[in-house]
């Protein structure tokens, strides 16, 4: 499938930060990925990731939070992670033709893209790479307050040795948020949905994920 890939900078307050473009032919989605606090959007896991999306007709977008784009180690405070959410999703409504766009993230990206909804960013749905529920050992600290207004179709996908929700940890969180919101877990995977004992690159890793989110974007394919 022939894919239009394009580099990009976006406007984000007095700055700017890099985003990656890539559409396939009869691209009848997109999607907007967000890094993780540890990675930058040419993580391996994304790459793969994103490029396997592609392979099912969804457009994607890969973007830099401004700390990553600036050099630095620690991420940004929220209101500058959802600005940066907030300017990439309008670029990439403005380039959708239509197409439904939705919100994706690895771990913090996730979480601030949820932020950016719940503080009023449109998007046609949420999909989250190892959601960070709580920090690793400290189940009492909930990162969960602002999933429940929420509305939008929801995918979790979280591997069930992930310190960050482990299972029975992030189900009833779901249930309380509602219907929209489902949980799908990765048998034996951790927080970078790395599986003990199969030895595998970062890139065919992302890109195993791609087949539950196609399937949840296809289902939900007219909402929002």
């Amino acid at each position: 499938m022939p894919v239009q890939r394009e580099e990009l900078t976006v406007n984000v307050g007095d700055g700017t930060v890099t985003a990656a473009f890539a559409q396939p032919d009869g691209a009848w989605a997109s999607l907007v990925v967000a890094h993780g606090a540890g990675s930058g959007m040419e993580h391996p896991f994304l790459t793969g990731f994103t490029d396997a999306m592609n392979d099912g007709g969804v457009a994607t977008w890969r973007f830099n939070f401004p700390y990553r784009e600036a050099g630095k180690k620690f991420p940004d405070r929220a209101p500058a992670a959802v600005a940066a959410w907030r300017a990439v999703m309008f670029a990439a409504v403005d380039n959708a033709d239509g197409v439904p766009v939705w919100a994706c993230g690895k771990s913090f990206g996730g979480r601030m893209a949820s932020m950016a909804v719940a503080e009023g960013m449109d998007a046609a749905g949420l999909v989250y790479l190892g959601y960070p529920l709580h920090p690793p050992g400290k189940p009492e600290k909930l990162r969960d307050e602002h999933l429940y207004g929420l509305s939008l179709p929801m995918l979790f996908l979280q591997g069930t040795r992930d310190p960050f929700a482990l299972p029975g940890e992030l189900e009833p969180i779901a249930e309380r948020i509602g219907a929209n919101a489902v949980v799908e877990r990765i048998d034996g995977a951790n927080h970078m949905f790395e599986v003990a004992g199969r030895k595998r690159p970062q890139d065919q890793i992302g890109a195993s994920l791609a087949a539950p989110v196609l399937a949840f974007m296809r289902e939900h394919a007219f909402a929002g």
